[in-house]
């Protein structure tokens, strides 16, 4: 028995192979509470058995307590989640393919692989030389970084993010800054600091794969809105609030992922009125930002750092071997949020800091900046074509960044053509790992700067031809 699930079904019986999967995805964290379960016609046709079949799986789980219907919206799922066993992991080609597989792909070095899926830029795209440049000037002065004088980090790093911020749009001074070891800590911070287990977030609908996961780790009740090309659909995001009541939404505005949409003026202000209304808080994941020619429309710009958290990192466009992350907020939560910072990373990475803030004031950022802008709009443009010419279909052509959000042709399952590409050592990133309700099966988020080599549309020709 599953502590996640109670009782199990006879799997031999149809509407008990019915059950098992359901059970499955929600084991295996492919629906996390509240998550909405595909409708009667959608699983019946997902699985080939009768839409009675269905609707007795959905009964039995019903009334086992695993899920719960909701009048005129459907089935979710109401289970609370078993705690995490990590020494479950499987080797890769066997382990489900799911937020946390996505993770060990971007992690683990994969000699001759395609990192189709990836979300990091190939490493002759970083900034490695400036990086090294300001190395050698750190190894030449008479001592390294302390990171003792202050305890929301290093004070010329959060004076120069304040100032980029003003160019957004986003006023921000330097005592509402602190630094943090990554974005992804300064995530996991914010969820630390806001968050109790069972609370309730919501996120897009695709979203980033490791929202997902790091939500699954704070034991957060997750729900979605659908995602449009303009930002949240605006009648469903109304809804849900009104209904679930979320304490956060986590979001990239800017430059979505994994779509690579960029959110309206009108979308950000409808959204703010909403968040207010129903007191919602609402965390900007502004990773992406250094890849936009002018800056977009931004919560944090329009908000002014009232009911908004900004976060952010330079991983995905100097390098992510130096790591430095940070927070931007209102003023009264900077000493709690340094305090917890402190009793779980002492005082980050000054180092890091240091380094970067080298390249941010010399100049070498800037031009390489530049330099990446120029490249990433040259091969979206080439990407696409290609792309398109077999059949695949991009959801929107985004104006930056290096993500495309694409469907495949007929309806191809995406999680079946990641296993297969697997082991041709190609990695894609199917739509589902992006789908708290796992939808979105038919889509791919593809990295345009990683599909250079032919061997990636050689293999697509041949599995979707």
């Amino acid at each position: 028995m599953s502590a996640a699930t109670g009782l199990i079904a006879p799997p031999e019986t149809r509407t008990g192979q019915v059950v098992a999967l359901i059970r499955g995805r929600i084991e295996r964290r492919t629906l996390l509470p509240g998550a909405r379960l595909p409708s009667v016609r959608a699983m019946a046709e997902t699985t080939g058995f009768s839409k009675s079949t269905v609707v007795e799986a959905y009964d039995r789980l019903a009334a086992e307590g695993v899920i719960r219907a909701r009048a005129g919206s459907g089935f979710f799922v109401a289970a609370p989640l078993a705690p995490l066993d990590l020494a479950e992991a499987e080797p890769a080609r066997q382990r489900d393919i799911d937020p946390v597989w996505m993770l060990r792909q971007s992690i683990e070095d994969l000699p001759g692989h395609i990192r189709a899926g990836a979300g990091v830029l190939p490493e002759d795209w970083l900034a490695g030389d400036a990086m090294r440049k300001a190395m050698r000037a750190a190894a030449r002065g008479p001592h390294l970084p302390a990171g003792g004088n202050s305890m929301t980090g290093l004070a010329p790093m959060r004076a120069l993010l304040s100032r980029r911020m003003a160019d957004q749009g986003v006023e921000c001074s330097p005592d509402q800054i602190l630094l943090t070891e990554s974005g992804t800590h300064a995530l996991d911070l914010v969820c630390r600091f806001l968050l109790q287990p069972g609370d309730c977030v919501l996120v897009d609908d695709p979203c980033f794969f490791n929202f997902l996961a790091l939500l699954r780790a704070h034991r957060a009740r997750v729900v979605a809105v659908p995602m449009t090309p303009s930002g949240p659909d605006l009648a469903a995001f109304a809804d849900v609030i009104a209904r679930e009541k979320p304490r956060l939404y986590i979001t990239n505005s800017a430059v979505h992922n994994p779509t690579g949409a960029t959110l309206s003026a009108a979308h950000a202000h409808r959204v703010l009125k909403l968040a207010e209304a129903h007191d919602m808080l609402i965390v900007e994941d502004d990773i992406f930002s250094d890849f936009e020619h002018a800056p977009a429309a931004r919560y944090a710009a329009f908000d002014g750092l009232d009911r908004v958290i900004r976060i952010g990192s330079f991983s995905k466009t100097a390098t992510n071997a130096v790591r430095c992350g940070h927070i931007a907020l209102r003023r009264d939560w900077i000493e709690p949020l340094a305090d917890l910072r402190i009793v779980t990373t002492y005082v980050g990475s000054p180092l890091g800091a240091e380094l970067l803030t080298t390249i941010l004031t010399d100049g070498s950022y800037r031009h390489h900046m530049d330099m990446v802008r120029a490249r990433l709009a040259r091969v979206m443009a080439r990407v696409v074509r290609r792309v398109t010419a077999l059949g695949i279909e991009p959801w929107t052509v985004p104006e930056c960044g290096m993500s495309l959000w694409v469907r495949l042709p007929g309806g191809r399952d995406a999680v079946d053509l990641a296993r297969t590409a697997f082991d041709e050592r190609i990695i894609l990133a199917p739509g589902a790992v992006f789908s708290p309700t796992g939808e979105w099966r038919d889509h791919l988020r593809l990295n345009i700067t990683q599909i250079e080599d032919e061997r990636f549309y050689a293999f697509l020709a041949k599995a979707i031809g």
